[in-house]
């Protein structure tokens, strides 16, 4: 094949539907030298047609025939996804203008009567078929845009997810000890979010979408220790009441830094991951009974997304080594999360975690610190 055959355009095909065979011919005659053209003559056959290879890109359709007429065929064209997109004209002897209506109401694209003249006949078809063509072109066009506007936003998340644990590691680094913490901690987020949303009362608080929000943003909850001393953060043992204090703040540093971020964005759509990560961030170390830190929340006006994390963040500290403490059998750190249930901890949290014990026991061993195990 030549370039300059290769740069001519296949002819368009069209399907000429009707059972006299007089018309098929006439209707043939000037049709076959500008378009490949099949031939139908009923209504069964023509669904056929429409629904085999080379598939018409119009049909010419005859509405009085035996049996089967072109009303029929054309409901059943268009209720077909393979076929509905076909053009559709009819041709008909009927000149009433409830007739045309009807036709047109069924999804018909333009009539023309009988007896058929050639220029109106291929001006009508080739009108249809440049329509035709430039919807086809449209929806490629549009499918494109929908697949690059997908393959974007995955690549914006991708970033975000990437970027998030950038800022996590990075809290991590200046904290030496926590490991694989990051990890395990969002995997237990995750779980525990899935077994709370069971339940009817958090079945709109904790859809998918949420779900992801909060397991994204749970590796920033620590981010607040980039902001403390490392005399405080890396001190071998227990840190005495000042320091304590110190140490304590890296829960509003977080929180706060965060929120600078977001305040720096004059359009704050898409950025809810963040405000979640705030809310992490500022409240995991809030207690249910109102005794935890910085501002002493009690119950439900701590944040859902804080409360997960602060059963999370325990329970890996338990079963985790310090410098200052052994790590703790899983099954030990589980009566002492449960002993918190009501005090320390959403009690319907516990009672989800601990239906779920043997995913928190599956998560800490997929990521388990290199010089311990669990």
């Amino acid at each position: 094949m030549t370039r300059f055959e290769e740069s001519i355009p296949p002819k368009k095909t069209v399907l000429v539907v009707d059972d006299t065979p007089e018309n098929l011919a006439i209707l043939g005659e000037f049709l076959i030298p500008h378009y490949n053209v099949r031939i139908a003559n009923s209504g069964p056959r023509a669904l056929n047609a429409a629904a085999s290879p080379p598939r018409p890109d119009l049909i010419l359709l005859d509405i009085m025939m035996p049996g089967m007429d072109g009303y029929e065929v054309i409901k059943q064209l268009k209720a077909n996804p393979e076929t509905q997109e076909i053009p559709v004209i009819f041709i008909t002897a009927l000149d009433a203008t409830e007739d045309e209506t009807r036709g047109l109401e069924l999804g018909a694209a333009d009539y023309i009567t009988k007896p058929v003249k050639p220029a109106i006949v291929l001006a009508r078809v080739r009108g249809q078929l440049d329509l035709k063509e430039a919807r086809d072109i449209m929806r490629d066009n549009n499918a494109w845009l929908e697949g690059e506007v997908r393959r974007r936003m995955q690549q914006n998340l991708m970033i975000r997810d990437v970027t998030m644990r950038a800022l996590a590691k990075l809290a991590e680094a200046r904290d030496n000890e926590t490991g694989n913490h990051i990890l395990r901690t969002q995997g237990y987020v995750y779980v525990l979010a899935q077994e709370l949303a069971k339940l009817p009362k958090y079945a709109e608080k904790l859809t998918p979408d949420i779900i992801e929000i909060y397991t994204k943003a749970a590796p920033l909850h620590d981010i607040g220790k980039v902001g403390i001393p490392d005399y405080v953060l890396h001190k071998p043992g227990k840190p005495h009441h000042e320091e304590w204090e110190i140490m304590k703040t890296h829960a509003q540093i977080g929180a706060d830094a965060i929120l600078s971020a977001i305040q720096d964005e004059e359009d704050a759509e898409g950025l809810d991951f963040l405000y979640v990560a705030a809310e992490i961030a500022g409240n995991h170390h809030e207690k249910w009974d109102g005794s935890g830190y910085p501002k002493g929340l009690k119950g439900d006006a701590i944040p859902l997304s804080a409360r997960l994390m602060a059963v999370a963040d325990v329970y890996d500290a338990l079963i985790s080594r310090r410098v200052y403490k052994p790590a703790l059998p899983i099954e030990t750190a589980r009566e002492m999360i449960i002993e918190g249930r009501g005090k320390h901890f959403d009690p319907e949290i516990v009672d989800a975690f601990v239906r779920r014990i043997e995913d928190f026991r599956a998560i800490a061993a997929r990521h388990v610190d290199h010089d311990e195990e669990h």
